[in-house]
């Protein structure tokens, strides 16, 4: 018999019952719940609405259905609908007419909400710790490989070289900007609506105050239609894991190419690749292309939400139990990303020389020489074109820019000298970009620290 049954002459039929069922979604949140439920409990009895005795039976019927469902010893039925309606059920019968005190002054709308919240924390400092195992790893294998050079692109083409370090770190900080979004999301969850009952409050003595500083929440939502009509925390939550998933797929894509025999920059360990059923010399970077994939499906949560909000009056509506199994979803599959992600980084192998022979070709040196011509005087845009003269006699005659003889550069602009062949050196071409936040070693080494001091404070 449903807990609202005494308005029907009959129940649901088998479908619907299995139809609007929440269970095998919400049930993730027991613990939640249950948390819930005896913060509601001692407040209620703290009133005065409940007795100090029901709320004993209450506090050790709660704690022993915690300890059944994490050993696997109870059992959760479908014709129960939802994990409040299973606990609260087995709980009276447990415990008698206590137990069905327990809802006294509370709504399910307000119950759910709250659970929902704790759960959404809870999801958030998780992906926040992975997420910081990731940076951290990004910043050790940033360091090992401080001096390594590799081209940089534009458009997939040769651009100009760059340091690995600095490479790796643009990733560290599009995570950082991640885990922000991530602690912004906890944040937003982090207000406490129980005491909302349905949508208007209740005409009980309810203490929000007492329930809000026991569950840990930073603060009380101040309207009860929008306590329980609220979903923009989940919003946030989900557009944090997609944000983070598109950073991963960007990732995994340099991954890939990097792997090739065509590019040749890195060996993915045995761990995080796999091979053919039929050409045996395959090792393919099956993990990366998964991360890849799962980004679309992180993103496809985010719009089911966006869309289940859209248009919903207030209070609440039944659309609102589709909130939960896309954040969880989209929270459990940015987490087996960022640690499946950390791995790879971790245990991949550098082949620096690949790297380095690499940016020997594609003229990365060619702004470098339209700068040389731009500090003696001549206008940038007059030594771009001298410099593209340069590279099409180059490519006429299949060399590179360091190939080319004082004579060849005097022959477009007598401002070279023989000090040009500073301007193609690699080492000192990346040396050059000394300014904040370029790819000199001077300020990735300066980047380096401030990445380290940002890591500190995050995981503070």
């Amino acid at each position: 018999m449903a807990l609202w049954s005494g308005r029907f002459e009959t129940g649901v039929s088998e479908f619907t019952q299995e139809f609007g069922a929440s269970l095998m979604v919400d049930k993730a949140m027991y613990k939640q719940d249950i948390a819930g439920s005896k913060a509601h409990a001692t407040m209620l009895a703290r009133q005065g609405v409940i007795s100090e005795a029901d709320r004993d039976a209450i506090v050790s019927g709660l704690d022993q259905i915690q300890a059944d469902i994490e050993a696997g010893n109870f059992e959760f039925d479908i014709n129960n609908e939802d994990i409040h309606m299973s606990i609260e059920k087995v709980l009276t019968e447990r415990i008698g007419d206590a137990g069905a005190r327990l809802h006294t002054g509370r709504s399910r709308n307000d119950q759910v909400i709250t659970d929902t919240r704790l759960y959404a924390k809870e999801l958030a400092d998780e992906l926040m710790a992975a997420n910081l195992k990731l940076r951290r790893t990004l910043v050790r294998v940033a360091e090992e490989n401080f001096d390594t050079i590799l081209p940089g692109y534009t458009h997939l083409q040769h651009a100009q070289p760059v340091l690995l370090s600095h490479h790796f770190l643009a990733y560290f900080w599009q995570l950082t900007r991640d885990f922000k979004r991530l602690s912004a999301a906890k944040d937003a969850a982090d207000l406490n609506p129980l005491g909302s009952a349905a949508l208007a409050g209740t005409t009980y003595p309810l203490d929000r105050s007492f329930t809000t500083e026991m569950l840990g929440f930073a603060g009380t939502i101040t309207n009860s239609l929008d306590a329980v009509s609220d979903r923009d925390f989940l919003l946030d939550l989900d557009y944090a894991c997609a944000v983070s998933m598109i950073h991963l797929s960007r990732l995994c894509e340099e991954i890939i190419l990097w792997s090739t025999s065509e590019f040749g920059f890195i060996t993915l360990s045995d761990a995080f690749s796999t091979g053919s059923s039929i050409m045996p010399q395959k090792k393919n970077p099956d993990f990366a292309e998964l991360i890849r994939g799962k980004s679309g499906r992180v993103v496809g949560d985010l719009v089911a939400l966006l869309v289940t909000c859209k248009s919903l009056p207030l209070a609440y509506n039944k659309d609102l139990q589709e909130d939960k199994e896309g954040v969880i979803d989209a929270c459990k599959t940015l987490y087996d990303c960022l640690v499946c992600m950390e791995g790879m980084i971790a245990t991949c192998a550098i082949n620096a020389d690949a790297m380095m022979e690499q940016a020997k070709k594609g003229y990365l040196a060619a702004t470098d020489v339209a700068d040389y011509l731009a500090k003696k005087g001549l206008p940038f845009r007059k030594a771009h074109e001298v410099v593209g003269h340069l590279v099409l006699l180059c490519d006429k005659r299949g060399c590179d820019l360091d190939d080319l003889t004082l004579e060849d550069f005097k022959a477009e602009s007598d401002l070279f000298e023989s000090d040009i062949t500073q301007c193609l050196d690699l080492k000192s071409i990346v040396a050059a970009r000394t300014t904040f936040g370029g790819t000199g070693n001077e300020a990735v080494a300066e980047q380096l620290e401030l990445a380290k001091k940002t890591l500190a404070s995050d995981e503070a």
